[in-house]
């Protein structure tokens, strides 16, 4: 019997972790257990209200809906016609939904309807995943094998979501494509695409894949800040201290690291330290970034060309373009290529403090992949680089750390000031600067004195965030607009370990005086001391 008993454990699924959200008005729940004999957690999705009777009926009225409404093959340039369509079904679904269930409240129709329009104009189950806003990619890789999902928390999972066939995965290729209006076919088998929510969707028909792939990599719903990033660990006091004073006195960086280290979003973390009353300019494929709303921000974004191959706008484009929007920071995505390169730093060395992305694994190789082909920047003009910030992600772990910060010499070596300990997984000082104080005191007149109590002043505000719970976007930025408007309101709040309190009024406005006398003190030309 006690044998028997160990066998049933042996098989029975272990749930790992269970949670659940709202997807487009349809509750859902998710459970990500382990079963034996699989080698990866199983992420198992299901409508909570749904029963299997009440599926069945909405199933025989999705069949109705089809024949009642006739899509024929829209042409990828029908796409007012395609919209006209989708008005006319959900117009249709409504009366068939009043129709089998007369006793329905508003809200569950509401649902019914969301369920059915999601079914037959949507991508189907997919439509449910991408409302977990805990997973960051959503992949089929063809139609013998479940929807993989990849979760912020266990990483790669298998879903309990299938496609049908590779037809299907064809359709929902082609019905992203049409929304966005863009063409996948067996003359174009490629797609690239964003989403109206931000979602990046990669698509591939065969042959040029084994099967019909679909790839969305989903956009942050809840981004990351400089508190998170302190409280998970990734960086250090002592180097966001840094990192704020050198961008403060408007000092160029480069945010570097490998795939998936976190560039992006330590770039959106740092942006937060940008005064209120300057104005910031991002250029980006992809819309990542999400700034405080207290910040006189631009964003920016480029375009793929149309069918025809025309019309495109490249990232060269957009930074040419920025420069004549009187920007006083500027924001680059990711640096690819040589013009792009070449741009920036043209930018920086005209009075610019900008700020980019860049693949590398140390801040050496980045001044080595920079200076050298394909890229070929000058290497007298990496100097104006002032701060290398190195993202690592320790896959085996699960991890992202800052994993160098480091100056630029004024002949373009580098020096690291602050490398990470693996083992004991902390930032440890390495070296001291040559460059970066030196720099700060020219054209700050700060004594390195006033430069450290500084330092100590911004670790004090970054450990009241911490403390505080200050987490999201705009509570960042109210914290960072005080400083800059009001410091020692913002000391008295932080010593008392209280929140801010909120006005109606924003920063900016809170009094010209202040603002000006603000900008006076942090407007210096560090940025251009190249």
């Amino acid at each position: 019997m006690k044998k028997r008993e160990e066998k049933q454990n042996l098989q029975t699924p272990t749930v790992v972790d269970t949670y659940s959200f709202i997807a487009k008005n349809i509750p859902v729940s998710i459970k990500i257990v382990r079963v034996p004999g699989e080698f990866v957690l199983q992420y198992l999705i299901s409508i909570e209200s749904l029963s299997e009777t009440t599926e069945t009926i909405l199933e025989r009225i999705r069949q109705r809906l089809i024949d009642q409404v006739n899509f024929g093959i829209l042409d990828i340039t029908q796409s007012r016609e395609y919209g006209q369509i989708e008005q006319r079904f959900e117009q249709t679904i409504k009366l068939l939904i009043d129709k089998y269930f007369p006793e329905s409240d508003e809200k569950t129709k509401e649902f019914l309807t969301t369920y059915l329009i999601e079914k037959s104009l949507g991508l189907g189950n997919l439509e449910l995943l991408m409302g977990d806003n805990r997973l960051e990619e959503i992949v089929i890789n063809d139609a013998r094998e479940p929807v993989w999902v990849y979760h912020k928390t266990h990483g790669w999972l298998k879903s309990n979501v299938h496609v049908r066939d590779e037809e299907q995965t064809r359709h929902y290729a082609m019905t992203i494509g049409r929304k966005v209006g863009r063409q996948i076919s067996v003359m174009e088998p490629l797609l690239d695409a964003h989403l109206g929510t931000g979602d990046r969707v990669n698509a591939t028909l065969s042959p040029v894949s084994e099967g019909n792939t679909i790839t969305i990599r989903r956009f942050a719903r809840d981004p990351w800040t400089i508190t998170k990033f302190l409280a998970a660990r990734t960086i250090s006091l002592q180097a966001a201290s840094v990192v704020w004073m050198g961008m403060q006195y408007e000092l160029s960086a480069i945010i570097a690291g490998g795939t998936a280290s976190g560039k992006t979003s330590t770039l959106n973390c740092f942006a937060s330290f940008f005064q209120p009353n300057q104005r910031i300019l991002s250029i980006e494929d992809t819309r990542e970034l999400q700034l405080p709303r207290f910040l006189h921000w631009v964003p920016l974004q480029t375009r793929q060309p149309n069918a025809e191959g025309k019309g495109e706008i490249t990232m060269e484009d957009l930074l040419v373009n920025s420069l004549r929007m009187r920007p006083d920071r500027i924001l680059v995505g990711e640096i690819r290529r040589q013009r792009e390169a070449e741009t920036l730093f043209e930018a920086i060395h005209t009075g610019h403090s900008c700020y980019a992305t860049f693949h590398a694994n140390s801040s050496q190789e980045t001044v080595d992949r920079l200076t050298n082909p394909p890229i070929n920047v000058p290497k007298m003009m990496i100097p104006a680089i002032s701060m290398i910030i190195m993202q690592f992600r320790n896959r085996r772990l699960g991890t992202r750390r800052t994993f160098q910060l480091a100056e630029i010499m004024p002949d373009s070596r580098t020096n690291v000031l602050l490398q990470y300990d693996t083992k004991k997984d902390v930032l440890v000082s390495k070296a001291k600067s040559k460059s970066l104080f030196a720099t700060l005191q020219l054209y700050t007149g700060m004594t390195p004195h006033e430069i450290n109590a500084d330092l100590a002043e911004k670790q004090k505000i970054l450990d009241y965030l911490v403390k505080m719970n200050i987490t999201s976007v705009d509570g960042v930025g109210r914290v960072m607009a005080e400083y800059y408007t009001n410091k020692d309101n913002l000391m008295r709040y932080a010593k008392q370990r209280k929140i801010l309190e909120e006005t109606h009024e924003s920063p900016q406005s809170s009094g010209e005086q202040a603002a000006g006398a603000a900008h006076k003190a942090a407007y210096s030309p560090a940025a251009r001391h190249a």
